[in-house]
């Protein structure tokens, strides 16, 4: 019977068991009852010179996104494993694709390669199933997640105030005399919801255009925002200007507007390098990324090298307005 034997039959991973036999308060009373119910079941005997190893640190952060496919998983990906690098901290990368209920595989693919903590981008997962393990996970290892909040009592949460920076948003284009303000968005994850929640207030506090034809879920193509750009003008739907929940559709929309005769204020989000190569270049609501991703490696590092110092369960950081010219067009009747 090994430590690694041990860890499987508590359905575990190899840090947790590691944890419970260097006497770690990082592991809740239940996890580690069960784990001495076994080792004394199996008469285990923990080898001296394993111990020695520090098998209480791996070394290992799981990182898991959707898809690196996409900038903003890319960037984060990018700067969480340069972050941890220099920190002399390893990185296992997991993308789950679509959220197909199936997220759970990759949390235990994960503590089966015995990370110390799982830095979570975004919103990959949505099922019970999915977040129960999560729930169940992030109570012996360390978890942290980047704009997205499953509300884990044992997780971290860092997120950025998007629903604030949209109403902001939704302010700053009535303050230019704009009464119609379209919004296109593409999914409702924790983030589009909230960005939605931003919309909708601000539509709401500063007396909008409430009309439903003027929200529209779309698939995050460029395709599909030229679509819905031109149908609408086609069936004489007005808005004065375009907001929408990602750079990508911003950059169809504008592009639309234009080829259709408006030239009217378009405004997208994330921030990414397509707001700075669009033509026009498009003003974008700043997630704040970077930051995002300099906290979530500051708790892991604060985690791993004092688990007991009083680390905050959710971080909220300000969302930020970046203009640029797309922001500058008068309104077009």
């Amino acid at each position: 019977m090994t430590i690694y034997d041990i860890a499987k039959k508590c359905n575990v991973s190899i840090a947790t068991v590691s944890r419970v036999l260097n006497g770690s308060r990082r592991v809740s009373p239940e996890t580690r009852e069960r784990v001495l119910a076994v080792m004394k079941e199996e008469d285990y005997n923990p080898n001296p010179f394993a111990r020695g190893l520090g098998l209480d640190s791996m070394k290992m952060i799981g990182v898991l996104c959707a898809d690196v496919a996409d900038t903003f998983y890319a960037k984060a990906v990018s700067l969480i494993e340069n972050d941890l690098r220099q920190k002399d901290w390893n990185v296992v990368l997991c993308c789950t694709g679509s959220d197909d209920g199936k997220g759970a595989e990759y949390l235990r693919y994960l503590t089966q390669k015995h990370v110390d903590a799982i830095i979570i981008v975004g919103t990959p997962f949505s099922s019970r199933r999915d977040v129960a393990e999560l729930e169940r996970i992030s109570s012996d290892i360390p978890i942290i997640t980047i704009n997205s909040d499953y509300h884990s009592p044992s997780a971290f949460s860092i997120v950025c105030d998007e629903k604030e920076g949209m109403r902001t948003i939704v302010k700053k284009l009535a303050e230019k005399n704009c009464s119609s303000i379209l919004y296109l968005y593409d999914s409702l994850t924790y983030s589009g919801k909230q960005k939605l929640a931003g919309y909708r207030a601000g539509i709401d506090d500063f007396f909008l255009d409430a009309a439903p034809v003027l929200a529209q879920k779309i698939p995050r193509t460029l395709e599909a925002a030229e679509n819905i750009v031109r149908k609408l003008i086609a069936n004489d739907i007005f808005f004065d200007a375009i907001v929408t929940s990602e750079d990508l559709l911003a950059v169809a929309a504008q592009r639309a507007a234009l080829k259709n005769g408006k030239a009217i204020p378009v405004i997208g989000c994330n921030n990414s390098i397509l707001a700075e190569c669009s033509t026009p270049t498009l003003t974008s609501l700043d997630n704040r990324l970077g930051d995002l991703c300099t906290m979530a490696v500051h708790t892991v590092t604060q985690l791993m090298s004092d688990r007991s110092a009083p680390v905050p369960t959710k971080t909220v950081f300000s969302a930020q307005i970046a203009e640029r010219e797309s922001f500058v067009f008068s309104v077009n009747q």
